[in-house]
């Protein structure tokens, strides 16, 4: 007895048109920019500020804010272990359709857990994978506090806040770390440029 909802009742269907064909349409490859990093450093304004650098250039690219997210495809999640991981699953999933789609996805997250990234990584075996490190101090970020979530872990009214009472797990072999230059932060505009040049240098802003 097999149900409908058996996998082996389940088959990839192909259609005519490629990621190969859409790439050519857009003139760029499709492509996952992975920005990871605690709260407050910095994550969200270089989704921002790169997706803006992209599109005057001429290239196509959508932002997957974490917090975005949780009002609607992750909003059944909580922040456990768990659901941290499912939600870092789901993203992957979801950034490999744009990816396919031609597109550059900008996807922003904590995303705490290095075997969680890896995953996602695991999902793009081209090497369309771009993990960005935004390696700032917990102290910068926890100055910044924009959200005043850290003020809140740290009276203890948040449990497993990531950087106080739950790890985060820093890259070990990522594509872009960006951080201070002598004590100075990157503007933004410098910190999408250097995300810019590494796609240049690399052809993810034409199409093969």
């Amino acid at each position: 007895m097999s149900t409908l909802g058996n996998p082996a009742n389940i088959f990839w269907h192909e259609c005519p048109v490629g990621k190969a064909e859409r790439e050519k349409l857009l003139n760029q490859q499709g492509c996952v920019v992975w920005i990871t990093g605690l709260s407050g450093s910095g994550k969200s304004t270089l989704a921002c500020s790169l997706g803006r650098e992209l599109h005057t250039r001429g290239n196509l690219s959508y932002v997957l804010d974490g917090d975005n997210l949780r009002h609607g495809l992750n909003k059944n999640l909580g922040f456990s272990a768990e659901d941290r991981t499912e939600n870092i699953r789901r993203v992957g999933e979801v950034s490999k359709l744009f990816a396919d789609a031609g597109l550059i996805c900008i996807a922003s997250l904590i995303s705490p857990y290095r075997k969680d990234r890896d995953a996602c990584r695991a999902l793009f075996p081209d090497k369309s994978f771009i993990e960005v490190f935004m390696n700032m101090p917990l102290e910068l970020c926890e100055g910044r506090d924009p959200k005043g979530l850290y003020k809140l872990a740290r009276a203890g009214k948040i449990k497993g806040f990531t950087g106080i009472d739950d790890p985060y797990e820093p890259p070990l072999n990522c594509e872009i770390e960006i951080q201070q230059k002598d004590g100075v932060v990157p503007t933004p505009h410098e910190m999408a440029g250097q995300v810019v040049s590494y796609m240049e240098d690399r052809g993810f802003l034409e199409a093969e």
